[in-house]
């Protein structure tokens, strides 16, 4: 029995497995639409960040510790 439950788990494996292959293409597709989603997320903080720091609510150095550390999360380092 014990055997039987085990063939049953890797033929169930292997059927998610080959069955996951054919949505390859989505699964770059969902990490492309993720990764959007994080730059967006980047650039309204910026925005934000600059608005705080021209209606003087926060100093320079905090501006720009925090813009430091809004390019290290962001992929495109050179944008902001």
């Amino acid at each position: 029995m014990r055997r039987l439950n085990s063939l049953g788990v890797c033929a169930l494996g292997l059927a998610l497995v080959a069955g996951c292959s054919s949505f390859g293409g989505g699964t770059a597709t969902g990490a492309a639409a993720a990764g959007a989603g994080y730059e967006i997320n980047a650039a309204y903080q910026m925005k934000e960040l600059d608005k705080d720091y021209k209606a003087g609510k926060i100093t320079q150095a905090e501006y720009e510790a925090r813009k430091s550390q809004i390019q290290k999360g962001s992929i495109i380092q050179g944008k902001f």
